[in-house]
């Protein structure tokens, strides 16, 4: 009888601790974790950051220049070559969630690297820019 409960133990454990770790549990995103010196970003696709701003919980930069418009839901306008100049403006808490984006994720990815080097650790980065967000048929504030 104690082997079959030890069985059953085993199992329930196994069971447990295989859901815990699943990546594909609804809500979350697993990205794409885009190395860099001093740390890495995680590149996000325009369905994944659609549900993220559905449950925004991070700060939302524009880093294109010139500016061209705004995906809704933008918090900050900074351009990429300008980033290490206006930490000041972004939270103190370096494990702060930090998405970025520009027009086709150049930009973006030079801003991301620039956060990484200052030391932040939760940096995401629009993957294809919003060029990539307009192609798959997402609202875009033009600039007018």
């Amino acid at each position: 009888m104690k082997a079959t409960v030890r069985v059953l133990l085993f199992g329930l454990l196994v069971a447990i601790l295989s859901a815990c770790g699943s990546p594909s549990e609804p809500g979350e995103l697993e990205g794409n974790s885009i190395a860099v010196d001093g740390g890495s970003y995680m590149d996000v696709t325009p369905d994944d950051l659609q549900t993220m701003l559905a449950a925004k919980d991070f700060i939302f930069i524009n880093v294109h220049i010139p500016f061209e418009g705004n995906i809704p839901g933008t918090d900050l306008s900074i351009p990429f070559d300008q980033m290490a100049g206006n930490l000041e403006l972004l939270p103190q808490d370096k494990d702060a969630k930090i998405v970025l984006y520009c027009r086709s994720d150049r930009m973006s990815r030079i801003a991301a690297e620039t956060l990484i080097e200052a030391g932040y650790s939760n940096v995401w980065n629009l993957d294809g820019g919003f060029n990539a967000w307009k192609d798959a048929g997402l609202p875009f504030e033009e600039n007018k």
